[in-house]
């Protein structure tokens, strides 16, 4: 099954359930925003903790890279929690 189908969408001759479909898109979207996160973060702290490229990370590095991830981490909870508490 690709992902533009589901059981819900199914071409049964009815049209598709609104709740579902929106439900499918939540999750689409979702998973697209976390993709891309963990991309951005990925590479932003790639850039900024591992200076010269080798075939494994020091433990300098690793250690770097752990906390840049979470401070990422960190501050998109503490941005996304802003958000959403002054939408109410």
């Amino acid at each position: 099954m690709d992902s533009f189908s589901s059981p819900s969408l199914s071409s049964s001759g009815s049209s598709p359930n609104p709740e579902a479909v929106m439900e499918q898109i939540k999750a689409q979207l979702a998973q697209a925003y976390a993709q891309e996160f963990l991309e951005t973060v990925g590479n932003k702290c790639f850039e900024k903790c591992v200076t010269k490229p080798g075939s494994s990370l020091s433990g300098s590095e690793s250690s770097c890279i752990s906390r840049c991830v979470d401070r990422y981490i960190e501050a998109t909870g503490i941005v996304s929690r802003a958000l959403f508490s002054s939408q109410r």
